[in-house]
């Protein structure tokens, strides 16, 4: 992908800088500072954004940022004094001076959609979080296979939150060890993952609002649900679970996946990495196979993935369900491989306020392509819309 702005041409998939015709040699820094810049297409870079997409969320001196900008200007032919290409808004962040052609969806550039945070959940852990869009507020919850950045170049994801934040103030979250949130799981449990997602509710000034959720966040959102129902209005859960499979007596295939993931988690062209995104989504075009598998990689790491994996398995949040008092919409595709629709259909046979949709799917992911896709976004709307009208 190559773009080209003033007398310079960055190509992201060599990771080269042309200026003049001539290569310049940049450090990766340097290189990805730029690249967040051009894929902004002169809109503003804060800082925050800055170190959240170069840096991974490290803290850095000021002074380091300095050096990096400086260096930025000078690869690029320009300087503090003139900014003619990279402009500084005191106190604000950058921004590209210059128009930018070519690359018709550079990554990263509909992420400036979004304003990226960090907060700390009760154990220390830094967790990353996000909102889009205005109006009520709806708190997806965090699972794996997803990043804060990348979703909005996927063709999975994306459809997916520009839906959810039509008309809505959406706050997503990278989970512990995945995204950009601290890549550790420091001895995660459900109660934990349930920190996590009250830390981003407090963060975003959160007191009453629904959730929505899928696969492995749907236990973690009943957890809080049960833990602090007086703040849950509304609860979306498809696709979940209630019980992993260790807690259900079967360790044997937890442990094979979880062998599975530890020898081919992110390797490119692995058997593993086809089989997982074609289990997921059996009912999905080979775009958004290619994109869930890249995003394996982008997410976590072989061996996180494979601790989440057992994580997972461990959870039993079967004596939660009577404490949830919301209103709760249950939905399951019919042939989900990946999470029984036994365990949907528990949810809604033991939570209070219940109702339940089978949807004629095989994906456990459920993807733009897939006609159930619609019908479960429009459910959605018609559910939370409940809300607003009862308020």
């Amino acid at each position: 992908m190559r773009m080209s702005f003033a007398d310079c041409e960055l190509d992201l998939a060599q990771h080269s800088l042309l200026r003049g015709g001539a290569p310049v040699h940049v450090e990766p820094q340097v290189f990805d500072l730029i690249a967040c810049l051009v894929a902004a297409r002169g809109a503003l870079v804060t800082y925050d954004d800055l170190i959240a997409q170069v840096w991974q969320g490290r803290i850095v001196s000021d002074a380091t940022m300095a050096a990096r900008i400086s260096a930025a200007r000078a690869a690029v032919g320009d300087d503090g004094r003139r900014q003619a290409v990279i402009r500084t808004l005191p106190r604000r962040g950058v921004q590209l001076a210059v128009p930018v052609a070519g690359g018709d969806s550079p990554k990263g550039a509909t992420a400036r959609r979004q304003s990226i945070r960090y907060t700390t959940s009760r154990d220390g852990t830094a967790i990353a979080w996000s909102e889009t869009g205005e109006g009520p507020p709806l708190l997806r919850g965090g699972h794996w296979l997803s990043h804060l950045e990348y979703d909005w170049d996927s063709p999975v994801w994306q459809p997916v939150l520009d839906d959810l934040s039509r008309g809505r103030r959406l706050i997503r979250y990278d989970p512990r060890g995945t995204g950009l949130s601290d890549r550790v799981l420091n001895d995660a449990d459900v109660e934990k993952l349930a920190d996590d997602l009250e830390a981003v509710a407090d963060a975003a000034g959160l007191d009453r609002f629904p959730l929505y959720a899928i696969s492995q966040s749907v236990p973690v959102a009943i957890a809080f649900a049960a833990r602090r129902p007086e703040r849950v209005s509304r609860m979306v859960l498809v696709n979940g679970l209630v019980q992993g499979s260790t807690a259900a007596g079967d360790k044997a295939r937890t442990d094979t996946i979880v062998g599975m993931i530890r020898s081919g988690w992110a390797v490119p062209g692995s058997a593993f990495m086809k089989a997982v995104a074609t289990v997921f989504m059996p009912r999905a075009t080979p775009e958004e196979l290619a994109s869930f598998e890249e995003m394996q990689g982008l997410s976590a790491s072989a061996d996180i993935a494979a601790d989440i994996r057992t994580v997972i398995a461990e959870i039993d949040v079967r004596d939660r369900l009577e404490k949830v008092t919301c209103p709760v919409l249950v939905m399951h595709s019919s042939g989900d491989s990946v999470q029984d629709p036994e365990q949907s259909k528990l949810l809604a046979r033991r939570l209070p306020d219940a109702e339940y949709q089978l949807l004629d799917s095989p994906n456990h992911v459920l993807v733009p392509s897939d006609p159930m896709w619609a019908r479960c976004a429009k459910e959605v709307d018609r559910f939370l819309a409940a809300e607003t009208v009862a308020g």
